[in-house]
């Protein structure tokens, strides 16, 4: 089975599998642990932040950065598609109190323009807004990167209005691989920025958050208070690093395979690709035709594909998924579309 749900199924590399059997580990709650202290120190380095914290998952890093900026009966604003809005349960509503007010943008993602239109007047009627959180590359978007000039842009908005600003970056790597721009730049359009490892980089879990040191201390205290306190998590941190320190350059080979994928998807039956910007292929059906049906084709000639919703699939590929297998996979879902 060619897998293209996620990059999130990825198996760990043999190389990576040995890196965790032999890492260094203590108890991180305790005491710390060195190799989660090593991948903390390359992260913060390459965001440009004074310091970063390991997470288990990269919603529960998301978590703690609303939780950190937002004060409870306030509101964050964030794109009408984020994953913070659509994916990650009404965290910020259960955890912290926080509202999250959509920001529905013109273009695949908000601009500077888009976040002056959803800002509220200020009224002592209306929710008092401390927060914008923003998302690149844009998973709701096909893996859209928001170029580094508007994000700047859009998070100037955010700090004239008073708003701290949060970058959902779990795929800040393919924005970083597939612009040139360095990770550093793009975190420093934020106050916190959250990346995940266990995405394209391969590795089976793990995300970090990374602000100023006196930010990530107090995170220490909200993901203690969230259950994120691990213990020998020098384990799994030694995937992630490895990830980080082997596998981020060969990010271009994903974002070739899947610009491969979408020409020799487009068009069938009737179905539209949205030209990838990086991993992620979306594919918008015809009329009459339903996802659901075409995922149950495309699994019955050896492709899993989402539906991401009733007229839409999703497509991502990484480092499981070679370019052989890329265009097996677009032949394949090129048939299910029928045509």
């Amino acid at each position: 089975m060619i897998d293209l749900r996620s990059d999130t199924v990825t198996r760990p590399t043999a190389a990576m599998r040995e890196a965790m059997a032999n890492a260094d580990v203590g108890d991180d709650v305790l005491d710390g642990d060195p190799t989660v202290r090593a991948l903390e120190a390359v992260t913060a380095q390459l965001l440009g932040k004074e310091a970063a914290l390991f997470f288990p998952t990269g919603t529960m890093a998301n978590q703690a950065a609303i939780w950190l900026h937002a004060e409870p009966g306030t509101e964050a604003l964030c794109d009408a598609r984020a994953h913070i809005y659509d994916w990650e349960g009404a965290g910020a509503a259960v955890l912290r109190g926080v509202q999250l007010r959509p920001v529905t943008p013109v273009g695949l993602t908000i601009r500077a323009d888009d976040l002056r239109r959803g800002l509220r007047e200020p009224s002592r009627f209306a929710p008092r807004a401390t927060l914008l959180c923003l998302e690149n590359t844009h998973n709701g978007a096909g893996g859209a990167v928001t170029r580094i000039a508007e994000l700047q842009a859009v998070a100037d908005v955010g700090r004239e209005a008073g708003l701290r600003v949060h970058l959902d970056g779990a795929r800040l790597w393919n924005a970083h691989i597939a612009t040139g721009t360095p990770l550093r730049d793009f975190a420093a359009t934020a106050d916190t920025v959250m990346v995940s490892f266990s995405k394209g980089l391969g590795a089976p879990v793990g995300a970090a958050l990374a602000g100023d040191a006196s930010v990530m201390h107090a995170a220490w205290e909200v993901r203690k208070r969230l259950g994120g306190g691990m213990r020998q998590s020098g384990i799994i941190a030694a995937g992630a690093l490895h990830g980080v320190q082997q596998h981020l350059s060969r990010l271009a080979d994903d974002h070739r395979n899947a610009s491969a994928f979408a020409t020799l998807v487009d068009g069938h039956g009737g179905a539209r690709v949205v030209a990838p910007d990086t991993n992620i292929v979306m594919i918008d059906l015809a009329p009459g035709q339903h996802a659901d049906l075409v995922v149950t084709r495309a699994k019955s000639a050896g492709v899993a594909i989402s539906a991401w919703s009733g007229t839409r699939l999703r497509a991502v590929f990484h480092l499981d998924v070679s370019r052989e297998a890329s265009l097996a996979a677009g032949a394949a879902i090129a048939a299910a579309l029928g045509g």
